[in-house]
């Protein structure tokens, strides 16, 4: 599989944020959003192609326990099944990040960390050609993320651009419909942005909004931290 950064960093996302972490990025993607962090790696596919074997030894040498498989879109990956098993047998906590367009049939994983698009993803016919109609008809899939909750444990994360997404939330939810182990405060809500200023200024309107749908608020750490670069 073509893999474009392999790094170790700190979890700016979710449920496990804070926990040091090895991310594994895929490059690749079947969306094309217009917010993307990664064109890189999403856009215009970059970096080296890597076996499981090689992957496994570069995954190793951080002596890690939590192990991100990210993208791009890693369930477009060839080999990323195998991989997946592979990590999880060396007893590394795996999470898969992934827009759940894709069942999971088949993959094993700890946490399946879903980030469906709404609206607010898809581009325009200018900027993105014939991407945005298959973007569009692509980005949300019910079955999809219902599948993935019923696979294991998972978080669900939405990019929140203004109060006017809420509703896309509340549908998907309610078309998803009760899973078993799964609860509201499981889904995450984060503010768009790669610039912490940003970021900053739009979390008081999200954290009014998590607190009064029952929500969890998502910051995104690694910006803050590190600002918007590979490898962190």
């Amino acid at each position: 599989m073509r893999i474009s950064e392999i790094f170790h960093s700190i979890q700016g996302e979710g449920l496990l944020l804070g926990v040091p972490s090895v991310f594994v990025r895929t490059s690749g993607c079947n969306l094309r959003c217009v917010w993307c962090d990664t064109p890189y790696a999403s856009w215009n596919p970059e970096g080296e192609a890597m076996d499981t074997a090689t992957i496994l030894e570069r995954v190793r040498g951080y002596e890690c326990r939590h192990v991100v498989l990210t993208g791009g879109e890693p369930m477009i990956a060839t080999g990323i099944l195998e991989l997946a098993k592979a990590l999880r047998s060396e007893g590394m906590h795996l999470t898969v990040e992934t827009a759940a367009t894709i069942p999971p049939d088949g993959m094993t994983f700890d946490l399946g960390s879903l980030s469906p698009k709404l609206s607010n993803s898809t581009p325009d016919v200018k900027s993105a050609g014939s991407w945005h109609d298959r973007h569009e008809e692509t980005r949300i899939r019910p079955d999809v993320v219902r599948a993935w909750l019923h696979a294991g444990p998972c978080q669900l994360k939405f990019v929140v651009t203004a109060v006017e997404d809420l509703p896309e939330i509340e549908a998907l939810l309610a078309e998803v419909g009760t899973v078993p182990g799964f609860s509201r405060d499981q889904v995450l809500l984060m503010p768009e942005g790669t610039d912490p200023e940003k970021l900053r200024s739009q979390g008081p309107l999200l954290a009014e909004i998590c607190m009064e749908h029952g929500f969890r608020y998502a910051p995104r750490i690694h910006i803050e931290l590190f600002g918007n670069t590979r490898g962190t």
